[in-house]
């Protein structure tokens, strides 16, 4: 008896239950338990057809994660090996239906794509998710969908990693028929409809239909990768997706197969799946904070209280209408607060234009925000954030005010970026309820939150901010409290770096374009206009920096301040920009660099890409190694998430952190040496960076000692 796959009869239908908790993953065990069963309704009399279903919420989820990290780092791997369970299951000689609910993705699709049906459940979802993972479908999923959905579809659903509904994947030819009530139910009255009416069964394998001919499929499969260099830029595994599914056009089944496993094998062992796969542990990690356990209390979340109607006010007051959480959203100026609410319906109607949301769900989000000038309300709020103007005083006066009136168990949150929570925290009698909750902009999409402990802040307020972030369908990352945290503090340097490389004879548009070749995002010259040159200088004067005597700081980001070029909000900074808001390099820009360079006597000489990245990015490594090693960070790979979730570092280099271990932390610290001698102080190697070089050793190895 398999406890994984249970088999029972429903009159003359055959039940096969996978029961395999939480995600009915294709462990081992699991392939073995259904192939077994299938026999076992083949060699039962009574039995008519097999219906096939996962117990629980969901379907097959998928493969074991954890085995492929494994095989991804070139461990021992008991990874499945399904080809043999799929020709049995599509070579029975009695009808399979596939039953799906939850999440039919990867793995699990594959073994329902073998079967000779598919029902689902209304509000199913069915992918080939592998390629956010660096790899392609390893288990014939690149032959059977397209047989499936055509080429087209195929090559969408494959480069995306997308989902699709229930509805969709009838519409494509994914699933046969779409449940009405219960699922198991209408799936035994599907098996006995088809058994009975003695209808022949076709294997996916031989269906042939939606392939087409290497010759009408040509112009599908040069539009597949030029989709799979848009949506993933950089990525192999797109583009192996796609040479995959040309192998079910072009070869004959098996043949199709081989080529699948080969493209398969050339992914997994590749640096972008060992990055995109420590990503993915990685997120799943860093609720794991000292002091927080299954047994710390979490506050309850239904209505939130929020201070400052701009941008990121109301970018967080959407977030908790979208997570259907009582929004009150506070402005003490009412232009701020209309222009703000205003900003809000445009920014759902664009939700709607663009089919996220419905009107009626728009309506629904907006009146659960309550625009008001006063604290009305706020003594029952579960939670305060303070979303106002980057500057100290301004927000201890706030703190001081909700202080005296928030209920005995609220927690106050701060939004701000790099300032001191502690001193913030000081003004109130409950230092303990004080966290800072670092969104990023737009926060009604970006799915990173700083979570930021002060020397005061309680456990149970910080498990009740992960709870938090997680009911926002965020990522939430705890940091210490140091200036700028973790993303900002290892930000300025980066910046700096980047403004030091042009004043020495790069242009904004060179540096910008040497890092998003490498990856990133955005280039940090366009970032510093979006968030605005105003922001960065306020915040730089508020840190101090470069108050040292001797200290090279940079010079034309504060002219461009007393220029009142601002970045995107007046049209000018670095950049300019028309109404579309598009970055145009500025001639103006350029000749003030060099005018500045030459007044203070700065070198000039020409840079490549590689050594911009080099100057720039290994900055980054070489101050998020200094956090690691000052506590700051809890672990390198929760510096890589906040990297990747709220700064636009790819993916598929892992973050920072993973890139310097792939990369050799013994070349970043020997050019972070050659960078330090050439340009003194801000160049000093950090203390763990050199060791664990000298030691051959890996961030990823740092972590894993401290585990």
């Amino acid at each position: 008896m398999n406890p994984l796959v249970r088999f029972e009869k429903q009159g003359n239908i055959a039940i096969v239950t996978i029961d395999n908790p939480p995600v009915n993953a294709l462990s081992p065990g699991v392939p073995e338990g259904l192939e077994a069963a299938i026999a076992r309704a083949n060699a039962d009399a009574d039995v008519i057809a097999v219906v096939v279903i996962g117990a629980g919420r969901t379907f097959i989820a998928g493969a074991d994660i954890k085995e492929l990290e494994f095989a991804a780092w070139g461990q021992p791997a008991k990874l499945p090996a399904l080809h043999d369970l799929l020709a049995h299951i599509e070579d029975s000689a009695k009808p399979v239906v596939m039953a799906l609910h939850g999440t039919t993705l990867g793995g699990g699709l594959e073994v329902a794509m073998a079967g000779h049906y598919r029902i689902a459940a209304p509000d199913g979802v069915m992918g080939q998710p592998e390629v956010n993972l660096g790899i392609i479908p390893g288990a014939e999923g690149t032959q059977r969908l397209p047989r499936l959905v055509g080429v087209e579809k195929a090559i969408e659903m494959c480069v995306s990693g997308k989902p699709i509904p229930a509805k969709g994947a009838l519409a494509a030819g994914l699933i046969d028929e779409i449940a009405t009530g219960n699922l198991l139910e209408s799936a035994v009255a599907f098996a006995s409809h088809i058994a009975q009416s003695k209808t022949p069964l076709t294997r996916t394998r031989d269906r042939n239909d939606k392939l087409g001919t290497p010759e009408d499929s040509g112009e599908l499969f040069s539009a597949g990768r030029a989709l799979a260099g848009k949506l993933r830029r950089g990525a192999i595994a797109p583009l192996m997706a796609v040479a995959a599914i040309e192998a079910a056009v072009n070869f004959p089944f098996d043949e199709g197969c081989r080529r699948e496993r080969e493209l398969f094998a050339q992914c997994v062992a590749s640096d972008q799946a060992r990055a995109l796969i420590h990503a993915f542990f990685a997120e799943r990690g860093v609720a794991k904070v000292p002091g927080i356990t299954k047994d710390t209390s979490v506050h309850s979340i239904a209505k939130v209280a929020i201070i400052g109607a701009g941008t990121m006010g109301g970018g967080i007051a959407m977030a908790c209408a979208n997570a259907g959480l009582q929004v009150l959203l506070r402005d003490s100026q009412r232009e701020s607060l209309d222009r703000g609410m205003a900003t809000i319906r445009k920014n759902y109607d664009v939700s709607v234009t663009r089919g996220r949301f419905t009107a009626a769900g728009v309506e629904e989000r907006m009146q659960r925000i309550h625009p008001q000038m006063d604290y009305a309300g706020f003594e029952g709020a579960d939670i305060i954030i303070e979303a106002a103007f980057e500057d100290m005083a301004i927000k201890k006066a706030i703190f001081a005010e909700i202080d005296a009136i928030a209920s005995a168990g609220a927690i106050l949150g701060t939004n701000t970026s790099t300032l001191n929570i502690d001193e913030i925290a000081s003004v109130t009698k409950r230092p303990e309820s004080v966290v800072g909750l670092h969104f990023f902009s737009p926060a009604n999409v970006m799915r990173l939150v700083e979570i930021v402990r002060g020397t005061a802040t309680a456990n149970e307020v910080l498990a009740t901010a992960l709870a938090f972030a997680k009911k926002l369908n965020k990522v939430g990352v705890v940091a210490g409290n140091c200036p700028g945290f973790i993303g900002n503090r290892m930000m300025f340097p980066y910046m700096y770096e980047a403004q030091f490389v042009v004043e020495e004879g790069a242009t904004p548009e060179q540096v910008d374009k040497a890092l998003t070749e490498f990856g990133m995002a955005m280039g940090i010259f366009a970032v510093d206009d979006m968030a605005g040159i105003d922001v960065a200088w306020r915040v730089r004067k508020a840190l101090g920096h470069f108050s040292e005597p001797g200290v090279r700081r940079p010079l034309v980001q504060d002219k461009l301040f007393e220029m009142d070029r601002y970045g995107q909000k007046t049209g000018r900074g670095w950049y300019t920009y028309g109404a579309d808001r598009k970055a145009t390099a500025d001639p103006e820009v350029v000749a003030l660099i060099r005018s500045m360079s030459a007044e203070a006597a700065i070198p000039q000489r020409s840079f490549t890409s590689g050594e911009i990245v080099e100057r720039t990015v290994y900055q980054l490594i070489n101050e998020g190694a200094r956090i690691l090693e000052e506590g700051y960070a809890l672990r390198a790979a929760d510096i890589d998430v906040i990297y990747i979730n709220g700064y636009g570092f790819p993916a598929r280099l892992g973050g920072p952190m993973m890139f310097a271990d792939q990369a050799g932390l013994a070349k970043i610290a020997a050019r972070t040496a050659d960078f330090h001698a050439e340009f003194g102080q801000r160049w000093k190697p950090a203390p763990l960076l050199v060791r664990l070089a000298g030691e051959g050793k890996t961030f990823r190895d740092y972590d894993a000692e401290r585990a």
